[in-house]
């Protein structure tokens, strides 16, 4: 499909050279990014509505078709290298703006397309959500196996060096575990001798919590150092938990059984997946029928749009991007700077609201509660810090 490419990177160069913007949509636009699907019979691209004339008059040697317009948007078409180009455009309507517009590179050529995840959105790539979603857990298991690789490097003595040694974190858990499950715990209702999963568990310390309330929990999390931690506090605690080493994607059968009657996450767990909907798919399988799943997670206006520096707050980032980003391990502030020079990156792909309520609500699971919650720093009264979901099996 070299020559596919080659079309495709040369059309961008003509759209950009002439000030025209655009962007590649539909199967071209996910072959692409890499998705596989049926090689495309035509390449759709769309253009800024008020440029239509000067995009017509830039390809009158290519044997045009005519403008075929209504009161929504205009089209014409051509051939180029055996495909057929048809280039469209909506009135009124910004394409610069699109939230799910993005940047990809073809022979040394920025080419601009529609991202695959706006096929939650939008009806033209909805027949291609299957072939999306199989491409999308294909690059999660790299994705996730760079993460994995991240967070058992020198995790045990952050954890230490935050927390204290296991026994002072159990004796500080034991003073008032409901606290450490706040905001979402009056969510849960009394949970003894309740069935509890912590996917990405992570330390411990909220399984430890529920334990010490009287709960059946098991955390699951991939990696060992955080293992290790878990089950030093909850031994020193006096409490027992299953801990599952896994991946959340790859829990085995014996656990992903239906057998919980609560499943939850929180703080900083979703930007580890590309992919929501496979996640979601599995908090089913962890569920018993009624079953309650808890989600506390950073809000994304404070992950992805707002910078804060005391008093100040500045709009630095684009809150629709649905790119991969790079970024220091989480723990990584609590090692010493030798330490952190010797670690990899994690990567990150960090999701609107929508986009998480959406996916969620699209795989089965009954949607209860939406609650934003407010950052108490007093300079940041107004600001949403974090939210809580609460849906049903």
């Amino acid at each position: 499909m070299d020559i596919f490419f080659k079309t495709i990177s040369g059309l961008a160069a003509d759209f950009e050279s002439s000030n025209i913007t655009y962007q590649y949509t539909g199967a071209a636009s996910l072959w692409i990014q890499g998705v596989g699907i049926p090689g495309p019979e035509s390449i759709d691209i769309v253009i800024q509505w008020d440029v239509l004339e000067k995009a017509y008059e830039m390809f009158k040697e290519n044997g045009l078709s005519e403008i075929d317009k209504t009161p929504a948007k205009a089209v014409f078409s051509f051939m180029k290298n055996g495909w057929q180009i048809r280039v469209s455009c909506y009135y009124n309507t910004t394409v610069k703006t699109d939230p799910y517009r993005i940047a990809a590179r073809l022979d040394g050529v920025e080419v601009w397309c529609r991202s695959l995840y706006s096929y939650m959105y939008d009806s033209e790539l909805k027949r291609y959500e299957q072939a999306i979603q199989t491409y999308l857990l294909q690059q999660q298991r790299s994705f996730s196996a760079h993460n994995e690789k991240a967070w058992n490097q020198n995790n045990y003595t952050a954890l230490v060096n935050r927390y204290g040694e296991p026994a002072e974190t159990a004796r500080k858990i034991e003073q008032n575990p409901e606290w450490r499950l706040h905001p979402f715990y009056k969510y849960m209702g009394d949970v003894k001798g309740k069935n509890i999963v912590h996917l990405m568990g992570s330390n411990g310390i909220k399984a430890v919590a529920l334990g010490l309330l009287g709960g059946i929990v098991t955390v699951v999390d991939f990696s060992a150092e955080n293992a290790a931690y878990a089950q030093e506090t909850s031994k020193e605690a006096g409490v027992s938990i299953e801990y599952v080493i896994s991946d959340t994607l790859s829990i085995p059968a014996e656990t992903a059984d239906g057998q919980f009657d609560i499943a939850f996450m929180e703080l900083g767990v979703l930007h580890y997946y590309i992919d929501l909907h496979p996640l979601w798919e599995m908090v089913g399988r962890l569920l018993k029928q009624g079953g309650m799943f808890i989600l506390h997670e950073f809000h994304p206006v404070s992950t992805k749009l707002i910078t804060s520096t005391g008093k100040k707050h500045k709009v630095t980032g684009n809150y629709f991007n649905p790119g991969i980003e790079k970024s220091t391990i989480a723990f990584s502030k609590h090692l010493s700077n030798e330490e952190q020079e010797t670690l990899a990156m994690s990567l990150h792909r960090k999701w609107t609201l929508g986009e998480v309520l959406t996916s969620m609500a699209r795989s089965g699971l009954t949607i209860s509660v939406l609650e934003e919650e407010p950052n108490h720093k007093g300079h940041d009264i107004g600001l949403p810090k974090t939210y809580t979901v609460v849906a049903y099996k």
